[in-house]
């Protein structure tokens, strides 16, 4: 017989007390109220399949005495229609977590951590990351990814398109199609609705980086490094730069780890994803190097920054010096590139496959197929060389000073026929 034949009052659950030992307090149809020392919990005993069966249906007070008696009402009329209460909630809860687990902002996380950080270097992967949190997330995040429509998408996009923020809206389509395409690997969509919406945007304005393509106007920039007298990693990193023309970001964080000066290869993770870069380093490129590893050889970073050698040169820091040499507006960090791009084939006549490996753009064959990387190493050996060689010999011949009155006179360059030729040249 239970304790209380008499069903339990609001007043009598809310002051019961633990005694040293579990009690039960009854309200009929096999509800009780469990009373232990760190909580009180509401059970239900009931039979099913000829044998005693108890399941755990809330906690007091969240579960109100009356929220309570609603439960029993409700794993009753199930035992009426045959059905396990235990068994109903367990697939209830199986469901919620799957939905939980299913929805857009938990599987775009779940892609940021098991896919695109281990493609793309450390701050991309966190700046793509904050891109869907501001704008991604909110209008969508909670929606189970494999109900979201192509004009769900539309709508949030659009919403950035008439703010302004055409390119951004482009990013976050991008962004929000890779989301979706490791979902259905994962079964958890069936479709990539942002590839819908191909053309439904506003083309984004092309903001090229500032760079100094004419080879009189480099070898100016080229002389001004070489007087640069900078905090060191940042004077290294100049003069370093035009020599490799990666991105900036790899540049400024490289670690020593991923050099081997004595074979002259520099191994590194290009920071837009794709493989792994095997980029060589020309004669010029270790010599500064070296000197460098002579600062800051005991640390982790290359380039450390000023403010402690635990992380590497700000991401303003190129820029900023090169505005501070007077070419604000004429030439960025980035804009090495498309000098190398730009001088290597149309004035040394270089393959334009080497020139966009070396650049860690995305390579590929006639069947499609991304070139592995080490593909043209040893043309890009050769090429950075010649390169390397050219720099000097422009650094050098492009201006000659008037002794007599100091003025500069602008002169041909030497040819670039003769400047680094290699019998792989031929």
């Amino acid at each position: 017989m239970p304790r209380h034949a008499k069903p339990l009052v609001a007043k009598q659950v809310e002051t019961v007390k633990y005694e040293g030992k579990p009690r039960k307090l009854f309200d009929g149809g096999g509800l009780f109220l469990l009373v232990l020392e760190e909580r009180k919990s509401w059970r239900l005993k009931y039979r099913y399949g000829g044998m005693e069966r108890l399941m755990v249906l809330g906690t007091f007070p969240e579960m109100s005495l009356k929220a309570a008696r609603e439960a029993r009402a409700e794993k009753r009329k199930l035992l009426a229609d045959g059905r396990e209460p235990a068994r109903e909630k367990r697939a209830e809860n199986a469901d919620k977590a799957a939905s939980t687990a299913y929805t857009f902002e938990a599987v775009a996380r779940e892609w940021c951590d098991q896919v695109h950080r281990h493609q793309v270097v450390e701050a991309h992967a966190k700046r793509n990351l904050r891109r869907l949190e501001l704008h991604a997330f909110p209008a969508m995040g909670r929606e189970p990814i494999a109900e979201i429509t192509s004009g769900f998408l539309l709508d949030v996009l659009q919403r950035l398109q008439r703010k302004g923020r055409v390119e951004t809206a482009h990013r976050v389509r991008t962004l929000c199609g890779q989301v979706f395409r490791y979902a259905i690997v994962q079964g958890r969509a069936e479709r990539d609705v942002a590839a819908d919406l191909k053309g439904a945007l506003r083309t984004a304005e092309v903001q090229h980086h500032a760079a100094l393509t004419d080879p009189a106007q480099f070898a100016r920039l080229l002389r001004a490094i070489d007087s640069y007298s900078g905090q060191p990693s940042t004077t290294a990193a100049l003069r370093l730069a035009p020599f490799v023309f990666v991105r900036p970001g790899e540049l400024r964080s490289a670690k020593w780890e991923s050099f081997d000066l004595a074979s002259g290869e520099w191994d590194f993770q290009p920071s837009k994803g794709g493989i792994a870069m095997v980029t060589p380093l020309p004669r010029q490129a270790r010599e500064i190097l070296e000197e460098q590893y002579r600062i800051s050889g005991d640390g982790d970073y290359a380039f450390p920054s000023s403010r402690g050698r635990g992380r590497p040169l700000s991401e303003n820091t190129l820029n900023a010096a090169l505005s501070s040499m007077g070419f604000k507006g004429m030439m960025t960090a980035h804009g090495f590139r498309a000098v190398a791009r730009t001088i290597l084939v149309e004035h040394l006549n270089q393959p334009v496959e080497w020139v966009e490996m070396q650049l860690g753009h995305a390579v590929r064959d006639a069947l499609g197929r991304a070139y592995n990387r080490t593909t043209y190493l040893e043309q890009r050996r050769n090429m950075l060389q010649r390169w390397a060689d050219y720099l000097d010999h422009l650094r050098e011949s492009v201006v000659a000073l008037r002794r007599d009155s100091g003025d500069a006179v602008s002169v041909e360059p030497m040819s670039t026929a003769r400047i680094g030729r290699t019998k792989h040249d031929l």
